[in-house]
């Protein structure tokens, strides 16, 4: 039976009898569902399913894994910001003000990420900071 959903594509509704889905060895494998109900199953026009079938199986090969770790890691950092920090749920009112909390929300990220470069008692060490005036004042006392 051909159907229509929300976004108006047609799609091949299938839908497998109770029994028969009761009946099968890799039930939960399949549906995961364990009410017994029989599997239902959405698919696209010949045409457009060979072509997610086809991505699908390219999705497993190491040079596209390479080509999506760079998109990976965008992902990772909007979800860490939106999650995180709050990026969805402006403070402000107004463009300017929430392009502001947008850009310091976005420092304060990388800020978080920069300290979890060097764990603590594995940072560089800095060069030593010269001595205050105070310090010097003290150092010329006669003790």
């Amino acid at each position: 039976m051909e159907t229509h959903l929300g976004d108006g594509h047609p799609r091949l509704s299938v839908l497998f009898p109770r029994k028969a889905c009761r009946e099968c060895e890799d039930r939960l494998k399949c549906t995961g569902n364990v009410e017994d109900k029989g599997r239902h199953i959405l698919l696209l026009p010949e045409p457009q399913q060979k072509f997610q079938s086809q991505v699908r199986k390219d999705q497993k090969t190491s040079n596209w894994q390479q080509r999506y770790a760079i998109r990976a890691g965008c992902e990772a950092t909007v979800s860490e910001t939106v999650h995180a920090h709050g990026l969805r749920h402006c403070r402000y009112r107004g463009l300017a003000k929430t392009h502001v909390q947008h850009v310091l929300t976005a420092a304060g990220t990388t800020i978080v990420r920069l300290s979890d470069c060097f764990p603590p008692g594995t940072t560089p060490a800095s060069p030593p900071r010269p001595p205050s005036h105070f310090k010097r004042l003290c150092q010329r006392l006669p003790t």
